[in-house]
């Protein structure tokens, strides 16, 4: 049986969901990179885009889609470069945010990303699925600031949904 989870210290939430230093709101440092929630991509199976328990909101994987086409496909060190690779984590990234805002009821409902799980289609030997998934990292805490700093997971597989060269799965914590 696991430990039970530490308590929260009173008021740990609100903090964590007032704005960073400077005022801005997640929806408002978004909009600052010129950037905006794309429309959930709709899911290409039996499973929904993310789900809400509680506190937590968890998504599906989110694949490179935007318009609802896959931007690329092909595999990450064998014809797709790190550099390319990172921008369509930031991509995935961007879909998972928009899939866990519509199950928390908005972005700046978000108060904290717990956890990002990136998985990397990767050729034979290639070994920079953490250089690939810091795409997703970086854009989370771009937006979320300290709020945006998570655990994470980069794993190599040898081929993902349609083709995708990423899939980015992210867990936030949302206000009550």
């Amino acid at each position: 049986m696991a430990p039970p989870e530490p308590p929260t210290p009173a008021g740990a939430d609100a903090r964590a969901a007032s704005p960073e230093p400077g005022g801005t709101t997640p929806s408002a440092r978004l909009a600052e990179l010129g950037l905006v929630l794309p429309a959930v991509p709709t899911p290409a199976g039996a499973y929904v885009p993310a789900v809400r328990d509680g506190d937590l909101v968890w998504t599906a994987g989110q694949i490179p889609l935007v318009g609802g086409r896959l931007v690329e496909t092909g595999v990450v060190g064998a014809g797709i470069s790190t550099g390319r690779a990172a921008e369509l984590a930031r991509m995935c990234a961007l879909n998972a945010l928009a899939a866990a805002a519509e199950a928390a009821g908005g972005l700046d409902a978000i108060i904290r990303i717990v956890k990002v799980v990136g998985f990397v289609a990767s050729g034979p030997g290639f070994v920079e699925q953490p250089l690939v998934v810091n795409g997703a990292s970086e854009l989370l805490g771009a937006v979320f600031g300290d709020a945006g700093r998570h655990a994470r997971s980069a794993v190599g597989v040898a081929g993902l949904p349609l083709g995708a060269p990423v899939e980015i799965e992210l867990v936030a914590r949302v206000a009550s």
